[in-house]
């Protein structure tokens, strides 16, 4: 579009079981018995564990008979109906991010592997129970510095070194739409600007400036070592605002 999940289940001694039996006191017979029904309850209370062939017949259901090692942009698009979520749901990309997905729109069968083996999830069911946890990695300032810096390589056109305005307001949006209270205003100095793509630097960039700067820009260093779009982004709010004597 926040790394191993702590999914299994501990296990519980028998209640039931004699203390003694611990230190070895129990008659054979006896011990015999509560082995076979504590390997009953195990066998019962065992958690499901990841099957990597059923993840490969879940892969298969997307991917074609003629590229059967990629899911591309309509099996996805029928991956996320089955998932009950928006193609543009963040979820998504840190699902790609977990994948290590190199292309926006497919997944190849060893991307798909090394994501849901990590999550240990097989099936639908399995990896609609993780969701909440994919979000919850944002939340995680480092998980969501990776993610951020990732997004870039995922979205842009793999010819390309940079990326296109539009794009990256979409995945701006996606991204740091709820967290930096300045992005619609900087959406509109990109609109009226001469930028039409953003390089990496800028990028990575956009992020350190959401977090360090404040609202009122006060504590911007206009001697700092931001890229030039952002100084001209500061100076044309400060313009907008009526602050014309830059500090």
């Amino acid at each position: 579009m926040p790394r191993n999940s702590n999914n299994s289940t501990k296990r519980k001694m028998d209640l039931g079981e004699d203390v003694s039996s611990l230190f070895g006191k129990r008659s054979k017979t006896s011990s015999n018995s509560t082995v076979n029904r504590s390997r009953s309850k195990g066998a019962e209370e065992a958690p499901a564990t990841f099957n990597q062939k059923k993840c490969i017949a879940w892969f298969r259901q997307y991917s074609t008979p003629s590229s059967p090692d990629t899911i591309g942009p309509e099996g996805v698009e029928m991956f996320c109906r089955d998932l009950n979520v928006e193609p543009e749901n963040i979820a998504l990309l840190v699902l790609s991010w977990k994948m290590g997905a190199k292309q926006m729109g497919y997944f190849t069968m060893q991307e798909w592997l090394l994501g849901l083996t990590d999550l240990q999830c097989d099936s639908l069911a399995k990896l609609q129970a993780k969701l909440n946890y994919l979000h919850s990695l944002l939340l995680d300032s480092s998980h969501f510095k990776s993610i951020y810096r990732y997004a870039f390589d995922f979205s842009r056109d793999k010819d390309q070194r940079s990326l296109d305005i539009e794009t990256a307001k979409a995945m701006l949006g996606l991204l740091l739409g709820r967290q930096w209270s300045l992005l619609n205003s900087f959406f509109q100095f990109l609109d009226q600007s001469r930028y039409r793509v953003l390089n990496k630097d800028q990028w990575c960039n956009v992020l350190e400036f959401s977090r360090a700067v404040d609202v009122d820009l006060k504590n911007y260093d206009v001697d700092g070592a931001w890229p030039v779009m952002l100084d001209e982004f500061v100076e044309w709010l400060k313009v907008n605002r009526g602050e014309t004597n830059i500090q």
